[in-house]
């Protein structure tokens, strides 16, 4: 593997995890280093990290909160 791409998969413990989970990785940039943006995309996805990912986490989280704050007026109203 290239220095720079070793160096730069370092910095980051996140994408050291990944790779060595996904050793697959490892090959693909020992042979096309250019695939750095495709592997850290990747990384994303495992980790779901990206948008959509983080959007659908909030809305679960507001919805689990509405759920309480209805459960918690009925139980209110029947006191």
């Amino acid at each position: 593997m290239r220095k720079n791409v070793k160096e730069y998969i370092e910095q980051n413990r996140e994408l050291q995890q990944f790779i060595r989970e996904q050793p697959l990785w490892y090959r693909q940039l020992c042979r096309n280093p250019s695939e750095l943006q495709s592997f850290e995309i990747a990384s994303m996805h495992y980790y779901k990290k990206t948008i959509p990912h983080r959007v659908e986490k909030f809305s679960n989280g507001v919805q689990m909160a509405s759920m309480m704050f209805s459960m918690f007026q009925a139980m209110n109203a029947q006191s």
